[in-house]
This record gives structure tokens, sequence and C-alpha cells, in this order.
């Protein structure tokens, strides 16, 4: 069972924030081998959603974007990550359903807009994304742009 927390950035104590940003950089820079500007400004506008198991370790984990932030019109939700120990386990499926329902909560019925990895277009289509154009690389990964309109959750 996961247990969800979701946090605006001035409400993260530095132990949180560091657990945010090791289970980030172990899987986005570690594991995928990608060097990339993680820090890129948006954290501090966004809510951080958390998804511990039932020893209290971060096992999930996506940051929830205003509309405006990372895209002019659209709400977001980026970073999203599992940890490897918790691949298998529906943990990502479960990460997705509560982000979703959280973004409906913080921003009202709002179209959510994602950039996935596009080797997730299948993932991200479970929970109602459809693809809205042609694969582009960032930081050398391919990605699709995906967008999830308002009433699902």
């Amino acid at each position: 069972m996961i247990q969800f927390s979701c946090l605006p950035f001035d409400a993260l104590s530095p132990h949180t924030l560091y657990e945010i940003l090791a289970l980030r950089q172990e899987v986005f820079v570690v594991e995928q081998n990608c060097a990339y500007q993680d820090c890129d400004g948006n954290d501090q506008a966004s809510y951080h959603l958390m998804g511990r198991n039932e020893q209290g370790k971060l096992i999930c984990y996506t940051r929830l974007i205003p509309k405006g932030i990372s895209y002019p019109d659209y709400v977001s939700i980026g970073r999203v990550v599992s940890s490897p120990s918790a691949r298998g386990t529906g943990a990502g499926i479960i990460l997705m359903e509560e982000s979703i329902r959280k973004c409906r909560e913080l921003f009202g019925d709002e179209p959510i807009k994602i950039g996935a990895q596009s080797y997730l277009l299948k993932f991200y289509e479970r929970s109602g994304f459809r693809s809205t154009g042609e694969e582009y690389l960032e930081d050398g990964i391919p990605h699709t742009k995906m967008i999830l309109e308002g009433t699902k959750y």
C-alpha cells in the first residue's frame, strides 16, 4: 500500500527535498545515463506528490505544475518517477491516478499536458492521455507531448 502526501515547495523539509532530488537523480541521471539540469526553476511553483511504502521510504513521485508554468494553457504533471524497487508492483499507475486526482483537486477540471518519454506512451495512455504530435528529443531522450482532457477522475 502506498501512502501519498502532497506539499507545496515551501512546505517541504530539507530532508524531504533531499529524498525527492535523490530519487529523481537515481532514475533520470544515473539509471538513464542522462546529464541534464534537474533544478529548472519549476519546483518552487509546483506541488510535490510523494508516495511512500509501509516503511516510509519514498518510492514514487511527481510534481504537479499549475497552468502557465510549463505550458501557457495547461496544468502539467512532471518528473514522474518510480524507484527501481517499486517497479512491477503497479505503483506507477497508482501514482498517475493519484497525480491526476490531485491536479483536479488543486487546479480544477483543467486539461493536463505532459512531455512523456516516448517508450512510455502506452503507460500514459492507460491513464487517458493521448499523443498530440511528433516525437522530439529532450536531453537526448525521445519524448512526445500528451494531453488528458478534463473530467477524468
